[in-house]
């Protein structure tokens, strides 16, 4: 099953949300993508969260998980414990490198990226470009 996951900008603006919606419902209806990665930093992970609740009851079918770097504690606010994923071998991470191995893991589950990236650098910049060089299909908003 083709499953997706997304990388962007933490400062990314609210006025993107309708290509995202519209890239999420193309490869839901266009590519049979069921499944959907998304971690929970800044303001794009927050609107890929936000278009998911919106599109859970439209397709029911589709799984959308948010993917955990370190264990939950009480500081963590996760929107449904039954939709998150904490990967196997992450708490072994150092605190510094859980995010970048969480969003390794996000990366070879998928086959497919949708990003937002609009600077050469940083964590968005660097997987968008990983994404590319092992063959992923990348959508870029």
């Amino acid at each position: 099953m083709p499953a997706c996951t997304f990388f962007g900008h933490r400062d990314a603006p609210s006025h993107i949300k309708p290509l995202l919606r519209a890239a999420i419902i193309d490869l839901i209806e266009k590519h049979a993508v069921e499944c959907f990665y998304v971690g929970k930093q800044g303001a794009f992970d927050a609107m890929v969260r936000s278009v998911f609740s919106e599109l859970r009851p439209i397709y029911p079918g589709v799984r959308f998980y948010v993917v955990l770097e370190r264990m939950p504690g009480k500081e963590t606010n996760i929107i449904d414990s039954e939709w998150t994923i904490l990967p196997e071998g992450i708490e072994l991470a150092p605190p510094r490198f859980a995010i970048l191995k969480r969003n390794e893991w996000m990366l070879s589950a998928s086959d497919y990226a949708i990003t937002y990236v609009v600077h050469s650098f940083g964590g968005a910049a660097r997987f968008e470009e990983m994404a590319i060089k092992r063959g992923k299909t990348v959508v870029k908003l």
